[in-house]
């Protein structure tokens, strides 16, 4: 008996385990036709405690689904330049953004009777955007590109940032310690991490990238510069994390500064990201799905949940949606904006944990915003893939892998032939 536990609770079985889950996550997205994210998170909501119990969200499921996430982020990165993200028309989405689902979401929890600082933080979790999610649907359908999907990532950036400031004067006012000085601290923190971030990148990294390919080394170990790429990856994530951002914007900060690198010797560190996601971003989608659990949700709290996820996918959807038509977005692109921007994933979700571990909120406020999260995570896939993209995915096949990397932009320089 002690050896069959310590056979299911080993690393391999584990990481099996996931990997079986992701794989059937893909054949449930195959047979109803959306995308794998989809599939895969209801894969995980299947096995999780809301309904069979097979995983339940421990550290180890944690950990791996945090090393899928950055892993994602730097391989998005990949396909930006600078230039495509750093506008002042996606600040104006991104602020808008943060402030109608603010506003919203504490006017919805004041009307079903929650106190001042419950509602300030419900709010709060309202303002989060999830790129990772939104990210990864555009890259299926080879639309990373677009128009809107360079308004999305810009302002899903700058949204994290405003997100960051809005946790922490959220925090502040309910505490009654409100300073701005700390908040334009937070500002500058934010805004050097990512000038600084770029600048070592594209200035500094790539050039070392590019010397160390022209050695006998990377002759030798044409792998040895996608090692290097993944370590510059986790160190922009760490050094995010330590600035108060979220560690996917410095791996995906990461991606676009390594973005004009060009190798002549050593194995496309591009290809070797894509295929390391496929597998650990499969296991973050994975998790999103496991951490759910309906059975915390009473009766009484269940129309607390269903406005309250109307409300959070309208207020994103016209707090981005609405300025990104006035800045000069098409009609269908700006809708594709406000879709978009609206999964609160993971982000909303470490809001409500704060908002927990605070005692400002309940447990089942709690299981309340996950479950927020998740919804407004699940949907927008579905109405990009079904309406607002339906027959516009650059040729993809039915049945074709969703993970499949997508071909190179003329924005985006691959290594040449060896």
């Amino acid at each position: 008996m002690a050896a069959e536990q310590e056979i299911l609770s080993s690393i391999e079985f584990q990481m099996s385990l996931l990997l079986f889950v992701a794989l059937a996550g893909y054949l449930i997205a195959y047979r109803i036709n959306q995308s794998a994210v989809v599939g895969i998170i209801f894969a995980g909501i299947l096995v999780g405690p809301s309904l069979l119990g097979l995983v339940t969200y421990t550290e180890f499921v944690s950990s791996l689904g945090h090393l899928g996430a950055v892993v994602l982020l730097f391989t998005i990165g990949l396909h930006f330049n600078v230039n495509e993200i750093a506008n002042i028309k996606y600040f104006v989405i991104a602020l808008f953004g943060i402030l109608v689902p603010w506003l919203g979401g504490f006017g919805i929890a004041k009307l079903f009777g929650y106190d001042y600082a419950a509602s300030i933080f419900i709010g709060t979790a309202l303002t989060a955007t999830s790129i990772a999610i939104t990210a990864n649907v555009l890259k299926e359908m080879n639309k990373l590109q677009s128009k809107a999907a360079k308004a999305i990532i810009g302002a899903a950036i700058i949204d994290d940032v405003l997100s960051l400031l809005a946790l922490s004067v959220s925090q502040e006012i309910v505490s009654g310690t409100l300073s701005w000085s700390l908040v334009l601290i937070t500002i500058g923190k934010a805004t050097g991490f990512l000038v600084v971030g770029v600048f070592l990148g594209s200035i500094v990294l790539s050039r070392v990238m590019i010397r160390i390919d022209k050695t006998p080394l990377a002759i030798k170990y044409p792998e040895s510069l996608f090692i290097f790429a993944i370590m510059v990856a986790f160190l922009y994530a760490m050094a995010a994390e330590l600035m108060g951002l979220s560690a996917i914007i410095g791996s995906f900060l990461a991606g676009v500064s390594l973005t004009r690198v060009r190798l002549r010797n050593s194995r496309s560190f591009r290809d070797g990201a894509e295929h390391l996601q496929i597998i650990f971003a499969s296991i973050f989608f994975v998790s999103l799905g496991v951490l759910i659990d309906f059975h915390a949700v009473t009766p009484d709290l269940l129309w607390f949940l269903l406005v309250l996820t109307l409300v959070a996918l309208l207020v994103k959807f016209i707090g981005c949606g609405v300025p990104a038509k006035l800045v000069g977005l098409s009609m269908k692109d700006s809708i594709i904006v406000g879709v978009g921007m609206v999964p609160r994933g993971e982000v909303a979700m470490i809001v409500a944990l704060i908002g927990l571990s605070q005692n400002l909120i309940m447990q089942n406020t709690y299981a309340v915003l996950v479950l927020m999260s998740l919804l407004t995570t699940v949907i927008p896939p579905i109405i990009l893939r079904n309406w607002l993209f339906k027959g516009k995915t650059s040729g993809k096949k039915k049945g074709k892998s969703p993970a499949a990397p997508e071909s190179v932009s003329p924005d985006s320089e691959a290594s040449p032939p060896r």
